[in-house]
Parts: C-alpha cells; structure tokens; sequence
C-alpha cells in the first residue's frame, strides 16, 4: 500500500472530508447507462450484523460455509412506503429482495443485513430499521471483492457499475474484469484484508461488495464504513444448490436495476439445469478431492453444491456417508480412508481451485504413490479443475454438464471445467 498506516488513521478519522468526496463522485449506473450524481452512502449501525454472520465463515477457494437458515419471506415495514411484492428466490436460500412503492427496494441477506436501495433523487425513508444499510442508486463505482460476484454482474450486463477491484489482473478468469482492469476502466486497490483506503475515497466508492472472507477481518469491515463506505457481504458460498448461486444473478440484478437481464439470464441456466434433471443415475461413482500439504486428502460435505451437482448429473458422490452438519463444506480425512472409499471409484476429480490442478498422473502419484492402484487411473478416468473455477459462477449449469458428460461416457471434448489427466 503506497500510504503510510498514519496517513490511513488521518482520513479515517476525517469523516467529513470523506462524505465530501463521496458525494462528488460520478460515473454510470450499472446496467442503467445513464450517467448521474452517486449519493453517499449512509450506513445505520451494523455492528450486531457482523456478530451474527461470523456463524458460519467461508472462503473464496472453495471451502465456504453452510447455513442452515433460509432468508425469510418477511418484508420490514418502512416509513412512507407501502410494500409491493417480494422476489421468491426459485433456488437461492441466502436472500431476497422486497420491492415498496416509489422503487424502493430492500435487500436482504440471510442471518446477516439488509439494504434499502433508495432510487436516485429520493429521500432516505426516516426510521429505518436498526442495522439497515442505506445504498443510494446511481451505484457507480463499486468495489469488489468477492470473486464469486463478478462473473454474474457481467452476465447481466452490470459491470460499468464496477470501478474498483480486489484481485489484480492476473488473477482473473473473467475475462472482463481482466480486460476492464488492464484498460484502466477498473483499478485494482488491494485485496478484501488491505485495501488501499485513501484510493478508495478518492475515486468516491459509494459500496464495497465482500465475500464472507471479509468476516476474518472486521477491523476492514468497521474502517471502511468509518469512512462512509456501505459493506455488503454477499452470502452465494453458503447456497448449497449450484443453482442457488446462479440466482444470486437476480439479487445483483435488483441492486444494480438490471431485473430484466437478470431474469432473462437465469431462465436460461434454470432451463438447461431442467433439461438435465430428467437424468437417471447412472451409479457411476465420482470422487471430488484434493491433497493438502500435509498427505491429508480434502474432500466435499455431503449436500454441497459440488456434489449435489454429481447427483444432478447422474453420478454417485462416495463420500455420502460422511457428516454433512459442519460449517464448512470441505472436510479433512486421511489418505487411508479416501483410499478404502474412492479405490474403486468411476472417476477421479482433483479440485484445483485450492491447490495447483493437476497437469499429470506422475503429479498425482508424487503425493501418494498408492494412488496408482486406483481404479480410475487405471482407466485413464482422472479429472481436474483449474484454479480459477469458483469465479466462473455464471458457467455452473455447465459444471453439471460436465459431471454428466464422464458419467454417461460423452465426448470430453464439450468439457468446460474438467480436464482429463494424462
């Protein structure tokens, strides 16, 4: 970071300079188009939200949280405002989102906050709910660091709304966001845990999207909504069904007043996850797994969004039998225990997203040399992911066709995620 912790303190502290700064910023407005002035964003007391979300913590390589409750169909009463209707998420359990008259709408996240879009040139309702989180449209120039978001905010045609990044260039499979970042149009100012606070009020952030990796560091989390910055922690990692984290398309869509393509996009995953779902199972057997540093092998909980996608697919997940009541959707076992689970497994996945993938058999033999009496590497029957799968959300009705095409023997060369090992 080019500036000193002090100099960071000062702006901290200097609160009007920052709603100054932020009041000043302009750009366009996601999907709208229209250029605008951005309002501040005012943020109520959030404090308890953070508490009550840090249940249950995930990453952004893969081993995210579960959460057992649902966001509930229960729209808050607001001043002046009459309640119209409510989104119903088809697959989604993290959120939903209520609409009220004058094209207010509230956003909520499960078991953690909700944001009242206020639409640009409208008043802040008076009494808002305590922890309610004000964001005021135009949103135009977004940070984002939650690596899972972008993909999806592309998708429906969002992403002017993103002027800021945490990931740098290089670390991008989205090749808009790579794209955007290289031509200047999106700067890259440091990852969710060190942002580079004074960039961030300079170009007037009028909103942070976090993944829940933010949740390891609330002291971020408090300095950016010190300095007038709304946080939104997104919650995609803790639905299950991958098409819960497609639909997250529609709660971006809400927020970034791009409803219609966002719609218009999940119809079209929905319907090719559909198509798919008249699959019988095949009884073929498919391993998702990974070897960490220590010989200890990872695999998936039983209910994930991984394997609930085998299932989709056609195929059998070994590892049923294990406890699926954890907070994290990954869990550790030993070598021998894969070994007497997976030997005579159909097929072999490595997860490449949490360590390197896989560019050989002899790579996977170097952390286990039992792994050549596998019946899978036997048959040439060994995938692996790469590292960057889990930014590709809006491609995850193909990660089950994927699943379907080893299972029912289909031509590997339609493969999106999967690369077969040789």
């Amino acid at each position: 970071m080019k500036y000193s912790m002090k100099r960071i303190g000062a702006v901290v502290s200097g609160l009007a300079l920052v709603f100054a700064c932020l009041a000043g910023a302009a750009g366009l407005a996601g999907c709208s188009g229209n250029g605008g002035q951005a309002g501040s964003g005012q943020a109520a007391d959030t404090s308890g939200d953070a508490a009550g979300a840090a249940q249950a913590v995930g990453t952004e390589d893969g081993q995210d949280g579960q959460a057992a409750d649902a966001a509930p169909n229960n729209p808050p009463e607001l001043e002046g405002l009459t309640y119209e209707s409510s989104m119903d998420p088809q697959y989604a359990t993290q959120f939903n989102v209520y609409y009220y008259s004058d094209g207010f709408k509230v956003l909520d996240v499960a078991n953690d906050a909700q944001y009242l879009v206020v639409p640009e040139g409208a008043q802040v309702p008076a009494n808002l709910p305590q922890g309610m989180v004000v964001l005021q449209q135009p949103l135009s120039n977004v940070y984002v660091a939650a690596t899972a978001a972008p993909a999806l905010i592309d998708a429906i045609g969002g992403l002017d709304a993103v002027t800021m990044s945490g990931t740098d260039a290089d670390g991008w499979s989205v090749d808009a966001m790579r794209e955007a970042i290289e031509a200047g149009t999106i700067t890259y100012v440091g990852k969710y845990s060190a942002p580079d606070y004074e960039t961030l009020v300079d170009k007037g952030c009028d909103m942070a999207l976090e993944s829940t990796m933010i949740l390891h560091s609330p002291d971020v989390k408090e300095a950016l909504e010190k300095l007038g910055i709304p946080v939104m922690v997104e919650h995609s990692s803790y639905d299950a069904d991958p098409m819960g984290r497609v639909e997250w398309a529609r709660f971006y869509g809400a927020l970034l007043n791009c409803e219609e393509q966002a719609d218009a996009f999940f119809a079209e995953q929905a319907k090719l996850v559909e198509d798919l779902g008249s699959f019988e199972n095949t009884g073929k057997t498919v391993a998702f797994f990974s070897v960490n540093s220590n010989g200890q092998v990872v695999v998936r909980r039983p209910g994930d969004f991984i394997t609930r996608s085998i299932d989709i697919a056609g195929g059998v997940y070994p590892f049923s039998y294990l406890d699926d009541s954890g907070k994290l959707s990954t869990m550790k076992i030993s070598m021998e225990e894969f070994y007497a689970t997976a030997v005579d497994a159909d097929y072999l996945v490595y997860n490449g997203t949490i360590e390197a993938p896989l560019k050989s058999i002899d790579d996977l033999l170097d952390k286990n040399q039992t792994f050549a009496e596998y019946k899978a590497v036997k048959e040439g029957h060994v995938y692996t992911t790469d590292k960057d799968m889990y930014q590709e959300t809006d491609k995850l009705a193909e990660l089950i066709n994927d699943f379907h095409i080893l299972v029912t023997d289909g031509d590997p060369a339609s493969l999106v995620f999967l690369k077969n090992v040789e």
